[in-house]
């Protein structure tokens, strides 16, 4: 499904036609988008925009890309961004073992295309003949922003984590941000024939440039309120009770209230949903979330906290 002009979406069926048909249809593919969410993402696709989308770990963020690929039927190419990312490492590489065969063949046949040239000049004449194959297509080795400007039916680019990659790095996107394109000195420059729907997502490692931004729309995802999390367990664990899904939700609401090194995210609940569901649990029984706190907490030091609380947080549903 190509994205290169959404604005005409419109068709029945279109999840592109509305915000409201694109909560129905993240929905159907199992993200449970709020309104806020899927407005940010309309604008994105009509705008043709970047949509920086920000929040702690486990919100929703990485999967909200993922989703969005599929509802669409596009290719998704990620991009895991990390401290040294580089541009070889982002854009393309060169086929060094490939380059050294050519070289070699090339030492081989040279004595035998030179050994009749009546001077250096002429030999020099020939040697440019041959072309200089060394930085062209058949030695290129894209790379995901390369791949991502390539596909010319579009895609959906996630740069992840982009707040662990250096600011060098982060200037370098602004080309690729901005008018889709990059320049390849070897090469000249590569613009996109269908501009890829692109996410970047940031857990505030590092604070982003202004420059990053401002070509981007904003998005932060916050926790979600009890409702919205209910029908997200809902439709991520298949088969659970309400009632559970109800008092599960409640505990790890009162969880996050608590001063702990690291509140339970949306992930961390949904693990829990499906390791309450695997030990057939229908209720929350004091017993059995003390034995399942290492699902939803990560540090030891907020186990040893709430264990002695876990009745009365119960009551406090």
């Amino acid at each position: 499904m190509s994205i290169s002009n959404p604005a005409a979406a419109g068709s029945a069926g279109d999840p592109l036609s509305s915000v409201d048909t694109l909560i129905e249809g993240l929905g159907g593919v199992g993200y449970i988008a709020s309104r806020r969410i899927a407005t940010a993402l309309y604008m994105a696709v009509n705008l043709q925009k970047p949509i920086l989308v920000e929040g702690s770990a486990g919100v929703g963020k990485t999967e909200l890309a993922l989703s969005t690929a599929t509802l669409l039927g596009l290719p998704l190419i990620r991009m895991q961004c990390y401290e040294g990312l580089d541009e070889s490492k982002a854009l393309y590489e060169w086929k060094y073992g490939k380059q050294l065969l050519y070289t070699q063949i090339l030492k081989d046949r040279m004595g035998e295309a030179l050994a009749d040239a009546a001077d250096m000049d002429e030999a020099m004449v020939r040697l440019h003949g041959m072309g200089d194959l060394f930085y062209s297509e058949p030695f290129l080795e894209p790379r995901p922003l390369m791949r991502a400007l390539r596909e010319d039916d579009g895609c959906v680019l996630l740069i992840d984590e982009v707040d662990k990659s250096d600011e060098a790095f982060e200037a370098f996107l602004l080309e690729v941000l901005s008018a889709y394109q990059v320049s390849v000195p070897e090469l000249g420059v590569l613009k996109a024939r269908t501009p890829p729907l692109v996410f970047l997502t940031s857990n505030n490692v590092r604070d982003l440039g202004d420059a990053l931004k401002r070509r981007c729309l904003h998005l932060h995802i916050p926790l979600p309120e009890a409702a919205l999390e209910e029908k997200i367990v809902a439709s991520r664990v298949p088969g659970i009770e309400a009632r559970l899904t109800r008092e599960l939700v409640g505990f790890v609401q009162t969880l996050r209230t608590l001063d702990l090194r690291k509140a339970p995210s949306i992930s961390e609940t949904v693990d829990w949903a499906r390791a309450l569901v695997l030990l057939h649990a229908d209720s929350l029984s004091p017993e059995m979330v003390r034995d399942t706190l290492n699902v939803i907490l990560k540090f030891e030091q907020d186990i040893t906290a709430v264990e002695p609380q876990v009745v009365e947080l119960l009551h406090k549903r």
